[in-house]
């Protein structure tokens, strides 16, 4: 490296944040956002019959990058979806740099977003693999799955950005009982319970991407009222810990983490009850896409803010 390099690295590296400010948490927003708003246009990818709509991989076609007016409207959900990832590496790696004076200070952060920019470019693998195998029920499923990681751990970036939660946190919280913390993380787990088995669910079920696309071959009626299983314990889990909180009047994050929980809950109960009996509409289960990265964020807020909070 040439001292002409040496000294504007010296410049870059002066003028990034030395201490966790707006534009960290800002970045920290925009990679959960990203992150749910890429899983909702990954459904739609799928609930559009678009899933092969750029038929190869990396290349859209064979002989084109992106679209072309030959694909049509498929050709640019779909191609409009892997643009997304690109735009979500880009975030990850922005958050990256911006943490490069803190990366020592602040290893939570700096490993987190580590996390975020090597999943990002796998998923995109995950994405190609799909293409390739003609949307394999199994490996759409995996690319899904590996979205929900991403959202969790967007979330949990956006808790120690913001001092809410981590072992630099900016401010306390009432004391919880101790069968809060416990209770919290197995209701967290129960969501993503939920989110495997609907996954399976849909795997089984009718919009696959492509109207020629295998399934599973499972008996898609009996997974939706296994996949409902975990769901009943989260809402368990949320009530519980909602009445606890309302009990010994316990204000603050925790006390609004379990409310936004269940109500989240009870919203995504009522989207799949109606979807189950009105045929399975694309809307319907796009919105279930949505909420379902919603309530899974919302779990690991409220199991983060529980683990952190002083015991009673």
């Amino acid at each position: 490296m040439t001292d002409t390099s040496l000294t504007r690295l010296t410049r870059l590296t002066a003028r990034l944040p030395r201490e966790v400010d707006g534009r960290i948490r800002a970045m920290a927003i925009a990679s959960l956002i990203g992150q749910i708003v890429l899983i909702l246009t990954g459904g739609a990818v799928r609930l559009t019959a678009s899933g092969l709509g750029c038929p190869t991989w990396p290349r859209c076609t064979s002989g084109s990058l992106a679209t072309t007016p030959e694909m049509g409207v498929h050709g640019i959900i779909e191609f409009g979806n892997r643009l997304l990832t690109f735009a979500l590496t880009a975030v990850a790696l922005i958050m990256l740099v911006m943490l490069w004076n803190l990366r020592k200070e602040r290893k939570d952060l700096f490993w987190l977003a580590v996390g975020l920019l090597a999943s990002v470019p796998a998923q995109a693998v995950i994405g190609g693999i799909t293409v390739l195998t003609q949307l394999n029920p199994w490996v759409v499923g995996l690319h899904f799955l590996v979205s929900m990681v991403l959202v969790v751990l967007s979330m949990l970036l956006v808790n120690r950005a913001y001092g809410r939660t981590g072992r630099v946190m900016d401010r306390s919280y009432p004391a919880l009982p101790s069968s809060m913390a416990p209770t919290m993380m197995v209701t967290a787990v129960a969501a993503a319970a939920a989110v495997v088995l609907g996954v399976v669910v849909t795997g089984a079920g009718p919009h696959a991407g492509d109207a020629n696309a295998p399934r599973n071959g499972l008996d898609w009626d009996l997974f939706s009222h296994i996949h409902a299983v975990p769901a009943y314990l989260v809402a368990f889990g949320a009530l519980f810990a909602l009445v606890v909180a309302l009990a010994r009047r316990i204000q603050g994050p925790f006390r609004n983490g379990v409310l936004v929980l269940l109500g989240l809950t009870v919203l995504q109960a009522a989207i799949g009850i109606t979807q189950y009996y009105t045929g399975i509409p694309a809307l319907l289960v796009a919105a279930h896409m949505l909420v379902s990265a919603l309530l899974m964020a919302a779990a690991v807020n409220a199991a983060d803010v529980a683990r952190y909070s002083p015991r009673a």
